[in-house]
């Protein structure tokens, strides 16, 4: 039995995703509280990076995002004053 399981047969595996995104705007601490406050508001965040002058926001989500969460997380940075110009090169 691998040390991931349970005595019952069930495994625990971590299915959490760190995806970048472009964000424009994040010219300060102000604005990286801000976006992270923004982002981290989002169902399944489980970590918000922001690099300030970059705008590379990297989240850290409980599994894969996919298009439905990427749109939630436009809008999320829309609303709160910044740029969503899309997923990061990694």
């Amino acid at each position: 039995m691998s040390g991931c399981c349970t005595p019952e047969g069930s495994c625990h595996t971590d299915t959490r995703a760190r995806t970048r995104y472009q964000v424009g705007g994040v010219g300060s601490a102000h604005c990286q509280g801000v976006v992270t406050d923004a982002v981290g508001a989002l169902a399944g965040v489980v970590a918000v990076e922001v690099e300030i002058g970059t705008g590379l926001v990297t989240v850290t989500t409980a599994g894969a995002p996919d298009d439905a969460f990427d749109a939630l997380l436009a809008e999320a940075v829309d609303e709160a004053g910044y740029d969503y110009a899309g997923r990061a090169d990694a």
